[in-house]
């Protein structure tokens, strides 16, 4: 049983905590290079710490201190300039490292500036999305998870800030079996209850909530495997719980600390962060690709596009239709801060136990000292590609699998999941129905070479 202060450990993220020294190892994606596009300069939470991000004249992106130093206006409201942003109030100017570099309105002969700085932390951008490092001395290599470089790709990133902790959501990272009741039996009743049954669910063979409750089916128990990169986790079938013959299934791999690769299904494949604005609250990003095997060319946006993804509808009711509404109503719906001291977990939860005791074991080796895993100081260590679970491989076609209605969107499944809202929806069901007629003509291709 996890005890009140146990559970404080691993959840608070502020400066100085044992949990928010940890992730301040780590690079966060912060906001969608877009954003940037729309409004040069944005406000930013990030680990208890209020910040302004934003992109001069000459294309350098900051993340700096949200109070300029002179009279503690807002940032949020400073103007760009050639090398920093600049204070309205009085025009004083702040380079990336938070170091004030012009207080126009003083003598010209002034050192003020020279002992003026709001603080500055590092950033950089991959695959349309800009990643902050809050931690202290030299940062460490960005990971280039497969998802961020892979090309040939479409890709469009949602957002949505969760009014509960981070740990909440990326327990789900560690949780198979919550599929066969929250995407089957629940959202089979939310489709029920709202008369949309016959029209969303009707092919049982291939309908996300069908296709969980058919889960149940030989289910004996949950197993789990670290890794050097996280949790591996599997339900396993056995014929004496009528399964036709043993069987793991593989789900969702939860990368260490707070990242989680959804299995991939056709082309569609996928990345979570789940970013700690604060104790309470937190930023979750849905980094999508669709990416197209040799022969299928795409034209993607010069810029990621972004979007919104709603827990709520225009009356404040929470939304339930989708995979994903499905697990973040679950996440938000145990509280702020879930008291843990108050559980009561059984066998099926052996992954979960095991990520809360990797997740303790790498805050003790910082409090240590040392670096904690996937924390990469070598570029030779990880080289061009950090591949995931399952493997992006752009060369071949990958059909649907158990559950596999993630790769048939364009057959109508495009309604169960966040994908829904995305503003690329249109050129990924083309872009799916374009890799099936592909894969049609190769395939008769290939039975015609092997009939001769």
């Amino acid at each position: 049983m996890t005890t009140i202060e146990h559970n404080e450990r691993l959840t608070q993220v502020s400066k100085g905590t044992p949990g928010g020294e940890l992730m301040r190892r780590y690079w966060h994606p912060i906001l969608p290079v877009g954003k940037l596009d729309e409004n040069p300069v944005q406000e930013v939470r990030l680990l208890g710490e209020d910040l302004v991000c934003y992109r001069d004249l000459s294309g350098t992106i900051g993340l700096i201190g949200k109070n300029c130093g002179h009279r503690l206006v807002n940032m949020i409201f400073g103007i760009p300039a050639e090398n920093g942003l600049r204070c309205p109030y009085h025009g004083w100017c702040y380079d990336e490292s938070g170091q004030c570099v012009g207080t126009p309105l003083e003598s010209p002969n002034s050192v003020l500036k020279n002992r003026v700085n709001i603080g500055g932390y590092p950033v950089q951008e991959m695959g349309g999305l800009v990643f902050a490092y809050l931690g202290g001395g030299e940062p460490p290599i960005l990971p280039p998870w497969d998802v961020l470089v892979q090309p040939n790709s479409l890709r469009q990133i949602g957002q949505t800030i969760i009014p509960c902790n981070w740990l909440q959501c990326q327990e789900n990272a560690s949780d198979p079996v919550h599929s066969i009741y929250l995407h089957g039996h629940f959202f089979k009743y939310i489709l029920e209850r709202d008369g949309l049954i016959e029209e969303r669910a009707s092919d049982p063979s291939t309908h996300r909530a069908w296709t969980s409750i058919a889960g149940v089916k030989g289910f004996d128990h949950v197993i789990a495997k670290r890794d050097e990169r996280g949790v591996q986790k599997a339900m396993v079938y056995t014929p004496e719980r009528g399964a036709d013959a043993y069987q793991e299934r593989w789900h969702s791999y939860m990368i260490f600390p707070n990242i989680a690769r959804v299995g991939g299904a056709g082309i569609r494949f996928e990345m979570q962060f789940r970013v700690p604005m604060d104790d309470t609250h937190t930023m979750h990003y849905v980094y999508d690709i669709y990416t197209a095997p040799d022969g299928v060319e795409i034209n993607p946006p010069e810029v990621v596009p972004y979007y919104d993804i709603p827990i709520a509808d225009e009356e404040g009711k929470p939304i339930l239709d989708f995979v994903l509404a499905q697990d973040m109503v679950a996440w938000w719906s145990q509280g702020p801060v879930v008291d843990r001291s108050k559980e009561h977990l059984g066998a099926t939860d052996l992954a979960i136990i095991d990520f809360r005791e990797m997740l303790d074991e790498q805050i003790t080796i910082v409090e240590r000292g040392g670096d904690p895993m996937n924390v990469f100081r070598s570029r030779e260590e990880i080289g061009d590609v950090l591949e995931g679970s399952p493997k992006i491989a752009s060369g071949e076609f990958r059909g649907p699998r158990w559950g596999g209605s993630r790769a048939l969107l364009h057959k109508g499944y495009w309604r169960d999941d966040a994908d829904r809202h995305g503003p690329l929806l249109d050129d990924v069901l083309s872009l799916m129905q374009r890799v099936d007629d592909h894969h049609a003509v190769a395939t008769t291709k290939s039975a015609e070479v092997t009939s001769h």
